[in-house]
């Protein structure tokens, strides 16, 4: 139940999986595989897919760094949001992709759970989308050397969080690939 008028349609929203953000991810293959077997489920029930990509000095568009990861494939017909900032929203065109879809709900998966993945969720809950997250279909990487937890203890401790997220006329909440429904 978006705020968001006249924005019945919901969009997957992958989130930053390319090769150099997940390489060394938690649970990496488990949580690709999700991805795309939701990638799946989207298409095949005419869900609109809208993909993330990061690029800053450290990951420059076109380098096989910034590249999706080889089990993921964009179709030309599916929209790529470049973004340079944590929050997908920040400074990029994805308001307007999602305005053209008629897009109020979110369903987002991705990396990195502790950055983009948080801002993101936040940005479109702040802005009046429903933002449901994909608790099996997003990962980090280890920063425990940084004084960050676990990437596990990262990630549960995110799905606990956004399970009960609300505000009036939104939802937040948590989901597993399996349980995710797209309306055909």
């Amino acid at each position: 139940m978006t705020t968001l008028e006249h924005r019945p349609n919901s969009a997957l929203l992958v989130v930053d999986v390319q090769q150099m953000v997940v390489a060394e991810a938690h649970n990496r293959d488990a949580v690709v595989a999700n991805i795309a077997a939701l990638v799946d489920k989207a298409r095949a029930a005419g869900t609109d897919v809208i993909w993330v990509q990061n690029n800053s000095d450290e990951l420059p568009r076109g380098s096989d760094g910034w590249q999706l990861v080889p089990e993921l494939s964009r179709l030309d017909s599916e929209p790529l949001v470049d973004k340079q900032y944590a929050d997908a929203f920040e400074a990029t065109d994805l308001e307007a992709v999602l305005a053209a879809r008629a897009v109020g709900s979110l369903i987002v998966v991705g990396a990195e759970t502790d950055q983009c993945i948080r801002s993101t969720l936040h940005g479109g809950f702040a802005r009046g989308y429903d933002a449901v997250l994909v608790s099996d279909a997003h990962t980090t990487n280890d920063l425990s050397d940084f004084g960050a937890p676990p990437p596990e203890q990262v990630i549960a401790h995110t799905n606990l969080y956004w399970t009960y997220q609300e505000a009036p006329r939104k939802t937040g909440g948590t989901v597993a690939t399996d349980e995710v429904s797209f309306a055909v």
